[in-house]
């Protein structure tokens, strides 16, 4: 990332942070409160910056990959009974289908180009805030900024949350049911998404994927917020145990940071330590809306 780029970010590399252990496409985001909340995180010294997934060693793609296989296969199976008490329960509480389906963008292996045009497109006020005012469809929504899937979680709103266009949830959000706070709270509304890491469209550790009609918006307000798409997106992450739910600008700059510091850093040992963190940010339900 060219000193010009990082300069248009809110975040400026701070001389503290030890020179050599991160990539320039992340000292643009990094500030030392950040740096020491991942201190548990090991450091890898690499030869170059990493890029994509493409940048990882066939070996650590290959451990992902089969962690990814065993753990969400022996979940599935083991929590069967809950999911399906669950699925009655959510059923029961409030009108609507069990299981909320929803496009998220996934993996992105394509170049990215100076004269990118949907970088020039909205600004995030005018998306997922307001009314989505197109009518038609959207190649952009077809073919996203990744490659698009279909995510599944519990359903955690009433039915026509949504009635008035796409837009995050904040704290208190009324149209979070009351079964909904606690499932986000113990996060049990995320279940559904191991069939998408059985399914190798996610992947248990790596970035959340965003939502198409947010990503617009996101991409022009924060520089290189593309680059987090480098990796498989994941169940859980750095940015989900430190940063926990974003709903702001802010929020969005220190997400960035916090994942392209894991794909930096991405291997077999720090994806193990996420995920015994991970229990511990669901035991006390923090970061959660």
């Amino acid at each position: 990332m060219s000193s010009a780029t990082a300069g248009q970010s809110s975040m400026p590399f701070k001389s503290a942070i030890p020179q050599g252990e991160l990539s320039d496409l992340v000292k643009g985001y990094m500030d030392v409160e950040i740096w020491r909340s991942t201190g548990w995180l090991t450091r890898l010294d690499l030869d170059e910056p990493r890029v994509d997934v493409r940048c990882l060693s066939e070996r650590t793609r290959l451990c992902k990959r089969i962690l990814d296989i065993i753990v969400s296969s022996i979940m599935l199976i083991v929590l069967s009974p809950l999911l399906l008490i669950l699925v009655i329960v959510v059923k029961l509480s409030s009108p609507g289908p069990a299981i909320f389906k929803q496009t998220r963008v996934g993996l992105n292996l394509r170049n990215q180009t100076k004269t990118d045009r949907r970088k020039e497109q909205l600004d995030l006020s005018e998306v997922g805030i307001a009314t989505d005012r197109r009518t038609h469809a959207d190649r952009r929504d077809e073919t996203g900024y990744g490659m698009p899937f279909t995510l599944y979680k519990f359903r955690t709103m009433t039915v026509d949350a949504e009635k008035n266009g796409a837009q995050f949830a904040v704290q208190g959000d009324p149209r979070v049911t009351r079964l909904g706070r606690f499932m986000r709270k113990t996060r049990l509304d995320e279940l559904p998404q191991l069939w998408n890491v059985l399914k190798g469209e996610m992947t248990l550790v790596g970035p959340r994927p965003e939502r198409p009609e947010f990503i617009e918006g996101l991409s022009k307000e924060i520089p290189n917020y593309l680059n987090r798409l480098g990796l498989k997106p994941g169940l859980t992450g750095v940015a989900q145990i430190v940063n926990g739910y974003d709903n702001n600008v802010e929020g969005f700059r220190r997400k960035v940071s916090l994942d392209l510091m894991y794909l930096q850093n991405c291997c077999f040992w720090n994806d193990l330590k996420i995920l015994f963190r991970t229990i511990r940010v669901i035991l006390t339900g923090s970061g959660a809306l």
